[in-house]
């Protein structure tokens, strides 16, 4: 499955911006520009965690906005910014990255802090 979206206007959602996301199973890709392209991908696997946001004036017009929270260098923050399918994209998206990290046994550890243990005695 693959979803191809582009970035839209508020007004009314039309997509008149250079903007377009393809979502495959395996990579997140991010094309803008027109006159100077720039074309950015993002592998599954290192998508941790994704949050989907809708404010009033995209719930107008049929939009939301899918934010990935990743372990990339170019993109810790992946904004598709007002997408159509927005749900269905995000869950898209959790599905795939944890199949990407299941495939190549990567695990995802998180920092909860290694303070000195004198710190704790106080």
């Amino acid at each position: 499955m693959e979803f191809t979206e582009r970035k839209r206007w508020l007004f009314f959602g039309l997509p008149f911006t250079f903007t377009k996301y393809m979502i495959r199973e395996d990579m997140i890709t991010v094309d803008t520009g027109l006159l100077k392209t720039v074309e950015n991908d993002c592998y599954m696997y290192k998508v941790q965690d994704v949050q989907h946001v809708a404010s009033l004036a995209e719930k107008l017009f049929g939009l939301g906005t899918v934010i990935c929270f990743t372990g990339d260098t170019t993109h810790p923050q992946l904004i598709l910014e007002h997408i159509k399918h927005s749900k269905e994209i995000k869950e898209f998206i959790l599905h795939q990255s944890e199949e990407a990290r299941m495939k190549r046994r990567t695990v995802n550890t998180l920092d909860i802090g290694s303070g000195d243990l004198e710190d704790m005695d106080d």
